[in-house]
């Protein structure tokens, strides 16, 4: 069988699998034990076994389950009801407060959970009924929060930044580096985008009255003191001793994981029932993506040693479009996929084949990763598999229509797309802070 026909009938019986609705991990390792099985014979699985001893080694992803319970646990220490009590203080006063504090509060979570579905569900619970009951527009309220929950996979310490390095074998240090002001971006266009939505058109989003906005300068310090500052500083420090060398990405992600459950304590949040419920979820999460590393692990062996590599790099390098041409045709197909598959299908199954196509072309691999993990928020938002609008609906009050989280996500993804084309412009938005600290 040729290489390329085993390419073409590797994918047909991966995406068939996928698409029909069995796991992601199982699909990916049948698929690789049936075709490695059958062209290779029995040698395939003493390769098999290798692969698997060197993933379960791979040290850097030791750090997911230890962000994961960070996460977790600054969830429960009740930070978000905290800072979304101080920014409904010090954002109300203006038109469209609510909904730029939303974004605010989304970002700094997402810097304290590193995945999108807790930090989306526990800022929607709070965000969303405030709002509704403040007269904002449906469906700009509910595009602010599915949006600002997408955050929490690009803004570090992400666990797709801490998957993404080592199977495009980059420094994940260097990707937290490169991810920062992306994330600072987006935060920013979809504050502006609200803002300048609201000064337009006060009915979408009209400033509090001023009964509720009433507070001295004095209580507005305390609330920032208790309730944004600590968060800020485990999460400052966790980032820092990367950014430096301090520390590598396990040993700060330990660190950080021990300060959430004593920002947990001093919160009295910290008990035996909390823990347990910690240690499940973390569990839970964690065997999920080291199943679908495994499962990724057996396919691309077997797709490369089949030549399916060499197969898909010639492909794409022979287009006659040129290497910007190319890069199009990517984020395109990463569009695509994330419509109908999650994102750490997309990083496990079309990471590995892009990489050396990026390599080939000449694009810095922090700059290309990067760009990669920005246009994979948009899987997040865009139909049929839109993960963020489930999320929201499944927490949503009944008068919140399906159709209403369509039309307010739609705008957040012209920004998403607006945000790509910028960071190709000007790539140095990206790799300025790699080159200049140390990952």
């Amino acid at each position: 069988m040729s290489p390329e026909l085993s390419v073409v009938l590797m994918f047909v019986v991966l995406f068939s699998g996928i698409f029909l609705g069995f796991p992601t991990a199982f699909v990916l390792g049948g698929v690789a034990f049936l075709f490695g099985a059958n062209i290779m014979g029995p040698d395939i699985y003493g390769l098999f076994i290798a692969r698997l001893f060197g993933l379960m080694k791979n040290y850097t992803l030791l750090a997911v389950p230890l962000f994961l319970f960070m996460g977790v646990f600054m969830e429960k220490s009740g930070m978000a009801e905290r800072l979304f009590n101080a920014m409904h203080i010090l954002w109300g006063r203006f038109r469209g407060g609510l909904g730029i504090s939303t974004i605010a509060i989304s970002a700094v979570f997402a810097a304290a959970t590193g995945v999108v579905g807790a930090s989306e569900i526990t800022i929607g619970l709070m965000a969303l009924p405030v709002m509704l009951a403040k007269k904002y527009n449906r469906s700009m309220a509910c595009g602010a929060i599915c949006a600002g929950g997408t955050l929490g996979i690009l803004i570090p310490p992400s666990v797709m930044i801490i998957v993404y390095g080592p199977i495009a074998r980059i420094s994940v240090g260097k990707l937290f580096l490169g991810c920062l002001l992306p994330g600072i971006l987006l935060t920013l266009l979809y504050m502006a985008y609200i803002g300048i939505r609201c000064y337009l058109n006060s009915a979408d989003g009209p400033p509090l009255p001023p009964e509720e906005r009433q507070g001295s300068v004095r209580e507005k310090f305390r609330i920032l003191l208790t309730s944004v500052l600590p968060p800020a500083l485990i999460i400052l420090s966790v980032l820092g001793s990367i950014f430096f060398g301090i520390a590598a990405v396990t040993e700060a992600a330990a660190v950080g994981a021990v300060a959430s459950m004593a920002l947990a304590a001093s919160y009295r949040r910290l008990n035996f029932a909390v823990l347990r419920e910690a240690c499940e979820q973390t569990l839970t999460i964690t065997a999920m993506i080291m199943m679908i590393a495994v499962g990724a692990t057996f396919f691309s062996t077997v797709f490369v040693a089949l030549g399916g590599d060499e197969v898909i790099t010639g492909m794409f390098i022979n287009l006659p479009m040129g290497k910007w041409g190319i890069l199009a045709t990517i984020m395109l197909l990463l569009v695509f996929c994330g419509m109908f598959i999650d994102w750490m299908g997309i990083l496990f199954i079309i990471v590995p084949l892009i990489t050396p196509i990026a390599a080939e072309l000449g694009f810095d691999p922090v700059w290309f990763a990067v760009l990669v993990m920005v246009n994979l928020q948009i899987s997040f938002l865009t139909p049929p598999f839109a993960y963020s609008i489930f999320y929201l609906k499944g927490i949503a009050p009944p008068e919140v229509e399906t159709a209403d989280i369509y039309r307010g996500v739609m705008p957040f993804v012209g920004l998403q797309v607006f945000a790509i084309l910028l960071l190709i412009l000007f790539p140095e938005i990206i790799t300025w802070l790699p080159n200049h600290f140390v990952g």
